[in-house]
């Protein structure tokens, strides 16, 4: 979330008139996150967020929008777009593909606790399930292949200490088996900041905008690297068993996950240092424009190469 593209009062609310919302009462520019332009908008009828696209195109926008109204409708805590008069859930704003959101009710934990890190665990499981009745397909934008070819582009740039641990980590990932781990949609993306608490209690799930498919065990793993840590990057014990015991409960976790756990902190580690590398190297013009730091993944993959036995000890089943 930013605010690459700019939107005036009137032009917001020739938006908002083809949808049955009410009359516009305030909105603000969205800084958090780094992919499309959001505000949070209030009209007399309640409170959504709207969503400019920047990078993707009218034609693949369906495929996240559905799902979020497939998700909804399966009772998992999930926005929902809002249906145009015509029954669209994707107009045009400003030249961008644009949709309102509804808005739900709570805000981002700032730091996550073991009971965060159970909920979180047992709704990622939840939707996992949920999307097995999903008809519609997406291929994952950052997936293995996009990673390798990334990382040799980035290779250059770095310092001898990162290029050499980089040029390692491609070597182990060309050499990671993942046949015959589960697949499905994932969310791919669900950092604590993409998920939402109102009174202690998870209240919804945001930001679909990296749903694709790809194996479940993998969106796991983006989980537990961001929510199942202590401060400096490192694996909490705790938070972590919390978190793979409540999915496993829901979504019971296999041997060939558990041969490909380590393996799969790693490459989820991994993608999110060079997607920050890239956006640090090749930045975007925004108004509001927030730039996560890249050390802080850097740093959690040379941890999980390093946690092994922790890794392998925390596994909520004996196999």
């Amino acid at each position: 979330m930013a605010v690459y593209t700019s939107v005036s009062c009137n032009e917001l609310a020739g938006f908002l008139s083809s949808f049955d919302v009410g009359e516009l009462l305030d909105y603000q520019g969205i800084a958090a996150g780094i992919e499309n332009t959001n505000f949070f908008v209030n009209t007399s009828s309640g409170r959504y967020v709207l969503t400019l696209f920047e990078k993707h195109e009218s034609e693949e926008l369906g495929f996240y929008l559905d799902l979020m109204l497939h998700l909804a409708a399966s009772d998992i805590l999930v926005a929902s777009p809002v249906l145009s008069r015509r029954g669209d859930v994707l107009q045009r704003l400003n030249n961008k593909p644009a949709a309102l959101i509804t808005r739900l009710s709570g805000r981002a934990e700032p730091q996550t606790a073991t009971a965060h890190c159970s909920a979180i665990g047992h709704e990622l499981a939840r939707i996992h399930l949920a999307t097995l009745t999903f008809p519609q397909q997406h291929l994952s934008d950052h997936g293995h292949e996009w990673r390798m070819v990334t990382a040799q582009q980035v290779l250059t740039d770095l310092d001898d200490e990162d290029a050499d641990l980089l040029q390692q980590e491609i070597v182990f990932q060309q050499s990671l088996s993942t046949t015959g781990l589960p697949e499905g949609i994932i969310h791919a993306d669900l950092f604590h900041d993409n998920a939402l608490f109102n009174a202690g209690r998870l209240s919804g799930v945001i930001d679909w905008y990296f749903a694709c498919n790809d194996f479940w065990l993998y969106d796991l793993a983006v989980v537990v690297n961001d929510w199942c840590c202590q401060d400096d990057g490192a694996l909490d014990a705790v938070k972590l068993q919390s978190c793979l015991t409540a999915y496993h409960q829901v979504r019971p976790l296999t041997q060939r996950e558990f041969d490909c756990w380590p393996g799969l902190l790693r490459a989820a580690a991994l993608r999110f240092w060079l997607s920050r590398l890239l956006d640090v190297l090749y930045p975007r013009n925004g108004e509001m424009v927030q730039q996560k730091d890249p050390a802080e993944c850097r740093d959690k993959l040379q941890k999980r190469i390093n946690e092994i036995e922790l890794i392998r000890s925390s596994w909520p089943v004996r196999l």
